[in-house]
């Protein structure tokens, strides 16, 4: 599939400091503007889903080459999920193989995907920014029937053999309780942007606010309306404006 002014290519492998191997692709801007864009896909996705394809595309067009991957545990990549933890492993991969191409990197990640890149942000200062899409600020769910359902696959055998079967998504058996989303964005000190839907029903408004909150640094709330839960296609100018902001709030080499 061709991007927009660009190009994409597959067939790319990554391999995690843990030894699982992703695979990978790239979207290859027209005129690069001299960035990369880590897209990172939410639980049950793929670089291949058509909502990340169209991210992808969009941020391609706007002169930023994407890199995105499937994340460990989905489709034909090795390992099994974690929900956003050893996930951060994942990140570390696609982003050193984004610095083959780019100096300044920027990593931009949707509900699972957003936890996974906060966790390698907050560890990692040399970064342009983190664009955070649809991210809880701690571990808990409103009571709907998506996030009855989601529970029940993640933290029962019976759904994790389901998601498995017929989602092509192979869950680790443990939770791990790790460090919760605010905890991460307060160690974080590149530019962080979030990006939020005000329809969003499986993680609700307020996480995006209590997350903005507890930022420690540089970081900018963007509430969409009309917008619901990960790659929304409302969300894509407000994700691309994210963008543009963490790269002209990312300090100068000198400092």
């Amino acid at each position: 599939m061709s991007a927009v002014n660009g190009s994409a290519s597959s067939g790319l492998r990554l391999v995690t400091r843990d030894g699982e191997v992703l695979g990978g692709r790239w979207w290859e801007a027209a005129r690069s503007e001299g960035a990369a864009v880590v897209l990172v896909h939410g639980f049950t996705g793929s670089k291949d889903e058509p909502s990340v394809v169209a991210t992808a595309e969009a941020i391609s067009a706007a002169g930023h080459d994407v890199l995105a991957y499937d994340a460990r545990g989905h489709r034909g990549s090795s390992g099994q999920c974690t929900l956003g933890d050893l996930e951060r492993l994942d990140v570390a991969a696609a982003v050193d193989a984004a610095r083959d191409r780019a100096d300044r990197i920027v990593l931009v990640g949707a509900s699972m995907g957003a936890i996974a890149v906060l966790r390698h942000a907050a560890d990692e200062p040399h970064l342009a920014g983190v664009v955070s899409v649809s991210s809880p600020s701690r571990w808990r769910l409103p009571r709907t029937g998506r996030t009855v359902l989601a529970t029940a696959l993640t933290r029962t055998s019976v759904g994790r053999r389901v998601a498995a079967r017929y989602m092509d998504v192979r869950l680790a058996p443990r939770w791990t309780n790790p460090e919760a989303p605010e905890a991460l964005a307060a160690r974080i000190t590149v530019p962080l942007a979030i990006v939020h839907g005000t329809e969003d029903r499986f993680v609700l408004p307020r996480e995006a606010e209590e997350l903005a909150l507890a930022a420690g640094g540089r970081c900018r709330l963007h509430m969409v309306p009309k917008m619901g839960h990960a790659f929304d296609r409302v969300a894509t100018p407000a994700v691309l404006s994210a963008i543009e902001w963490v790269l002209a709030s990312e300090p100068s080499p000198a400092r």
